[in-house]
């Protein structure tokens, strides 16, 4: 059975998404984004959002830009080659290559796939992965912390949701940025 990790880029003060500007500086550095490269290198399946696919489906085409550094290509290469299946209910069409639209979150649906897929998956949003994380889906927190409190926004963890978590890995980076995983118990 494979895993589903949440992962996101979060303000230190718990936001996925600030509500005015962006997030801080941190995930920006090569040698995070070539760690983020090589922790989800091995992941089959990634679960959005349109609004977070409409975000992730410029990798489809990263590679054709001039001058992209190693890291971006590699990265690109790695999302290309995932499975994507986007939850929509205004999305008409998709612009890149192994991509679903899925018109409702099915719990259910989610969990058959987690038991038949032989690579992990993630969700990525934190709307679509409130709704996750409420159904028990969610196996893993991955948090890249920046060093930016924002004082608002989508929060990293839905309201109302406890969760009891053990800590697996934390890692800190020259650019202020703390990686931290999470296994729910």
């Amino acid at each position: 059975m494979a895993k589903l990790i949440y992962s996101m880029v979060t303000s230190l003060d718990g936001y996925a998404e600030a509500a005015e500007g962006d997030l801080g500086t941190g995930a920006e550095d090569p040698e995070v984004h070539t760690f983020i490269n090589d922790l989800f290198r091995p992941v089959g399946t990634y679960l959005y959002g349109r609004r977070m696919y409409e975000t992730m489906v410029y990798w489809e085409t990263a590679h054709t830009e001039p001058d992209q550094p190693p890291h971006i290509l590699q990265y690109a290469r790695d999302w290309q080659a995932a499975e994507k299946v986007v939850y929509s209910t205004t999305l008409e069409t998709v612009s890149s290559a192994k991509t679903r639209i899925e018109r409702t979150f099915d719990p259910e649906a989610v969990r058959r796939l987690k038991d038949e897929a032989e690579a992990d998956l993630t969700v990525d949003g934190p709307t679509l992965a409130a709704q996750a994380i409420a159904a028990g889906l969610v196996d893993e927190y991955h948090l890249f912390i920046t060093t930016s409190v924002v004082g608002g926004g989508k929060r990293f963890f839905p309201d109302g949701v406890r969760l009891d978590l053990d800590m697996v890995e934390e890692r800190a980076f020259g650019s202020g940025l703390v990686y931290a995983r999470y296994r729910t118990r």
